[in-house]
């Protein structure tokens, strides 16, 4: 595997959005320790939001461009995720076209699948507030 650099979201909370521990060229691994803090209910729900930031965190790494933004996503939640999980993120650039990268992600939780999406992201020429 070639290790290369992470050029994107450098301010990113990993507690909350998770850990690249894989990246390639169009292509992320990310971990995601879910934690109390993270669950929707007394019974260990963690909440879908936490799940979809790590998602679109794996496909912003996957794209791995400074000025890459999301524009749109298409999601599913599979299964439920239980606080103290950890849920793998991948994702792949599947479409090339001019600015824009549609990745394909799917997340999963010891080889269960609880989540899937494609996510059009956009490569801007500069800093999407500037």
């Amino acid at each position: 595997m070639n290790r290369i650099k992470l050029e994107t979201h450098q301010g990113i909370d990993t507690a909350l959005c998770g850990r690249v521990t894989a990246l390639e060229e169009g292509y992320a691994r990310v971990l995601l320790h879910t934690t109390r803090a993270m669950q929707a209910d007394a019974k260990g729900l963690v909440h879908g939001g936490f799940l979809f930031g790590a998602a679109d965190y794996a496909a912003m790494a996957a794209v791995n461009d400074p000025h890459v933004v999301l524009g749109a996503a298409e999601v599913r939640f599979l299964a439920p995720v239980r606080k103290g999980e950890a849920v793998t993120f991948e994702a792949r650039v599947t479409v090339e076209k001019g600015k824009r990268r549609r990745v394909e992600v799917a997340g999963s939780v010891e080889g269960r699948r609880v989540f899937q999406g494609s996510f059009d992201a956009f490569v801007l020429e500069k800093h999407v507030l500037d």
